[in-house]
C-alpha cells in the first residue's frame, strides 16, 4: 500500500509504502517537512518503518530526515552522486532558507539496487538530470514510480540548479518510457498520474516519444 501526503517545504510529497499482508514492512521516501502526519499514518497503519529514502539530497525533500532517523534508527539511502549536496544543506541558501541538516547516509541508492519491504521490491533507477545523484524508485508490486523531480504530472523535472543537466534528463526520461504504460507516477511535487497519461499529454514525454518511434 502507498500513501502520499502533500507535507513537505514548497509542497513537497512524501510518500509511505508498506507491506499491507505481511508484518507491515515499510519504506518512508522523501520525508521533506512535518513529520507528525507520517507518524499518525504509521501508527494508524501498524507499519515498521525499515528504510528513510531520498529521491534526490534538495532540501524540501531531506529536511525531516535527522528527527526520522532519531526516532527509528533505520538506515537513509541516497544516490552516491547527491551525498555533498545532502551535506551542503540540500540547497536550501539558495532559496533563501537556512541550511537543512541531514544525517550522513548508510546506504548507497545505486542503480540497480533492490530493497525489500516484505514482500514488495523497490528497485533503483539512477534518473540525473535535476541532480547528479536523481534517483527514481520502481516497486512493481503496485505497480507505482516514485520519480522525486524528475518527471511531475504535464512537466518535468527543472535542470537549472546547480548541478542540473538537461541532456542527462532526457537520458532519464527514455529510461522511464520503457516501464509498464500502466505504472503509476508518484512525483515529488503536484498530482499522481500514470505513465500512459504523461506520454499522451505531457509535452516533455511527447516530444521524446516522437523522436524516438
Amino acid at each position: 500500500m502507498i500513501i502520499g501526503l502533500p507535507i513537505g517545504m514548497v509542497n513537497s510529497n512524501s510518500y509511505l509504502i508498506f507491506d499491507e499482508t505481511g508484518d507491515g514492512d515499510g519504506a518512508i521516501i522523501d520525508p521533506g517537512g512535518k513529520i507528525q502526519p507520517l507518524l499518525d499514518q504509521i501508527t494508524r497503519h501498524r507499519i515498521l518503518p525499515r528504510y528513510l529514502l531520498n529521491t534526490h539530497g534538495h532540501f524540501d525533500h531531506t529536511a525531516a530526515n535527522a528527527q526520522l532517523k532519531a526516532l527509528y534508527a533505520i538506515p537513509l539511502g541516497v544516490h552516491p552522486a547527491d551525498y555533498a549536496l545532502l551535506a551542503a544543506g540540500g540547497g536550501a541558501v539558495a532559496f533563501g532558507i537556512p541550511p537543512v541538516n541531514s544525517p550522513c547516509p548508510d546506504l548507497e541508492l545505486n542503480d540497480g539496487d533492490i530493497l525489500e519491504i516484505g514482500q514488495l521490491h523497490l528497485q533503483v533507477y539512477h534518473t540525473p538530470g535535476h541532480t547528479p545523484g536523481s534517483v527514481c524508485i520502481y516497486c512493481p508490486e503496485e505497480r507505482a514510480l516514485f520519480t522525486g523531480d524528475t518527471l511531475f504530472a504535464g512537466s518535468v523535472g527543472r535542470t537549472d540548479l546547480p548541478g542540473g543537466n538537461a541532456r542527462q534528463l532526457t537520458a532519464s526520461l527514455l529510461r522511464l518510457l520503457a516501464l509498464p504504460p500502466e505504472t503509476r507516477i508518484l512525483p515529488g511535487h503536484g498530482p499522481q498520474s500514470t505513465l500512459t497519461n504523461e506520454q499522451r499529454l505531457n509535452p516533455w514525454l511527447q516530444r521524446l516519444s516522437a523522436q524516438h518511434h
